[in-house]
């Protein structure tokens, strides 16, 4: 039961891990080992980056937004709102006075700065990522024969980690691997 979770799920992704530091160890020389270090590198930076871009964006945003509501807010109080109003019938209903409900408040703030910045770095992270990963691809093909010691490792790697799948699939039943 304690693999129902992605979080403690350590037995798989060690095995995986052991699994691919084995390929790259025997399918790939010294030089394949640092392109791949450098493509990953790559990625990490461009995504580290693009995540403060994003939240300094955010931040921004939000600052913007809140001298906006405020300047709303002033030229609303400030411009002259009716009293009361007047029906064709003659009776008057008075008007109640909404300044203190559209007042702009610091849990909005808090609320505004939280959410921008929360979604800045959600955007700015995954362009990070993508021109990163867009970075990446380009180091590892700058070099043909590289690319496909590479593809090919990648590719061994891949067959072996569906054997040990299908391995652990036949060994036990679909029920025991739910109770484990």
């Amino acid at each position: 039961m304690s693999e129902s979770l992605a979080a403690f799920r350590d037995k798989r992704s060690a095995d995986l891990r052991r699994l691919a530091e084995e390929h790259l160890q025997h399918d790939l020389n010294q030089s394949d080992r640092d392109t791949l270090k450098s493509a990953g590198g790559k990625v990490s930076q461009h995504a580290g980056i693009g995540s403060l871009l994003g939240l300094g964006l955010g931040v921004y945003c939000a600052f913007r937004l809140r001298n906006m509501r405020l300047a709303y807010f002033n030229a609303f109080r400030a411009m002259e709102k009716p009293v009361e109003i007047k029906f064709a019938d003659g009776r008057t209903q008075p008007v109640p006075d909404i300044t203190e409900q559209i007042k702009p408040s610091k849990w909005a703030d808090a609320a505004s700065y939280f959410f921008f910045s929360l979604g800045g770095l959600f955007l700015g992270g995954e362009a990070g990522l993508l021109s990163g990963t867009a970075s990446a691809s380009r180091t590892i093909a700058k070099d043909p024969q590289a690319r496909e010691r590479i593809e090919k490792a990648f590719r061994n790697y891949r067959i072996d980690a569906m054997k040990q799948e299908i391995q652990n699939m036949e060994g036990k039943s679909r029920i025991a691997n739910f109770f484990e």
